[in-house]
């Protein structure tokens, strides 16, 4: 078990972390060309685009100024709200176990997310892994976005727990650094097998 000065609960983001997620799993079904593939991306439903669903704007109010500037991409940008499932290619085994083995040994376990409250209910039913989670921090319900240091606060009191307390574990580099200025732990998820070791050299495991 943890010790004297180590986290005692993690906290889980959710794309790319339990769950794959890339707007590229759809569009390359879309687009047979994908130089044409990577402008639609980078120029039309771009990420930064994105964030606005992220902070609880629905599908259909956020593509409509995007389709009137871009008529001839209506259908792609549909799309992504329509089509949003496809961007998901399955949970994340090494995630999963780590998951479960944490439950086992009674580590408490959290999730905080940039994810519309929209889209919830659908990723939960993703894998069996969000059910372990006892709360969860939603940036579009919650209203508060990481990087912002305000929400990593929000969550640890929303948690109970002091910011040691925690360990973050998030795929964005931006996300964990600002985990860290807050006081947390932190985790940078870049490839899965890596998990494990970091969670054991915690004592969590």
């Amino acid at each position: 078990m943890p010790g004297p000065g180590s986290p005692k609960a993690v906290v889980w983001d959710f794309g790319n972390v339990i769950v794959r997620w890339n707007p590229r799993t759809l569009y390359r079904k879309i687009f047979s060309d994908p130089a044409e593939c990577d402008r639609f991306l980078a120029h039309v439903c771009t990420l930064d685009w994105h964030t606005a669903h992220d902070r609880g704007v629905s599908f259909e109010e956020n593509r409509a100024p995007l389709i009137a500037r871009f008529p001839e991409h209506e259908a792609a940008i549909r799309a992504w709200g329509d089509r949003w499932w496809e961007m998901f290619s399955g949970a994340i085994p090494e995630t999963e176990a780590a998951i479960e083995a944490l439950h086992a040994r009674g580590v408490p376990q959290y999730g905080l997310s940039n994810i519309s409250h929209h889209t919830l209910d659908g990723t939960y039913a993703m894998s069996p892994a969000f059910g372990r989670l006892k709360d969860a921090v939603i940036s579009g319900r919650d209203g508060m976005m990481k990087p912002d240091p305000a929400i990593y606060r929000f969550a640890c009191q929303r948690f109970g727990h002091e910011p040691a307390d925690l360990l973050f574990v998030d795929d964005s580099p931006a996300n964990v650094e600002a985990a860290k200025a807050v006081g947390l732990d932190a985790h940078h998820f870049t490839d899965p097998a890596a998990l494990r070791p970091a969670l054991e050299a915690r004592g969590l495991l």
